[in-house]
């Protein structure tokens, strides 16, 4: 798991980014008319990959930014405990735990398979697949 770099300017609605050591999604960007284009910054919106929480911050375009590397990987549901699931990763049968969305309790079961995302040495399940 690492971290890259890339511009403000190259990032588009969807890509992640490291604020404040938080994996971020962004998920809209403005660019505010300026005469000048020296003078010209860029608003970014973010939501939080696992904390949920909008943020935003105002850039130069050329300004460097982290991007986390996104790691996607597909698991099987072993067993449910309370709001958490007992997952075994598809392809390497890594057994792990991890909290289950609010969106997805009560719709997941043991044997479900569900997708998830990592990121910075943390891991969300993202959705049930079909």
């Amino acid at each position: 798991m690492g971290r890259e770099m890339a511009k403000i300017g190259e990032l588009n609605k969807g890509s992640y980014v490291v604020y404040n050591g938080e994996p971020c999604r962004v998920t809209k960007k403005s660019v505010p008319s300026v005469k000048n284009k020296e003078d010209a910054k860029e608003k970014v919106y973010l939501e939080g990959l696992f904390d949920g929480q909008k943020r935003t911050f105002v850039e130069e375009p050329e300004s460097r930014i982290e991007v986390p590397v996104i790691e996607k990987g597909k698991a099987q549901i072993l067993a449910i405990v309370g709001n958490h699931a007992q997952l075994m990763d598809l392809s390497s049968y890594e057994s792990f735990q991890l909290a289950i969305p609010l969106e997805l309790r009560g719709e997941v079961e043991e044997g479900d398979e569900v997708e998830y995302i990592q990121a910075l040495g943390r891991k969300k399940i993202e959705r049930k697949r079909s």
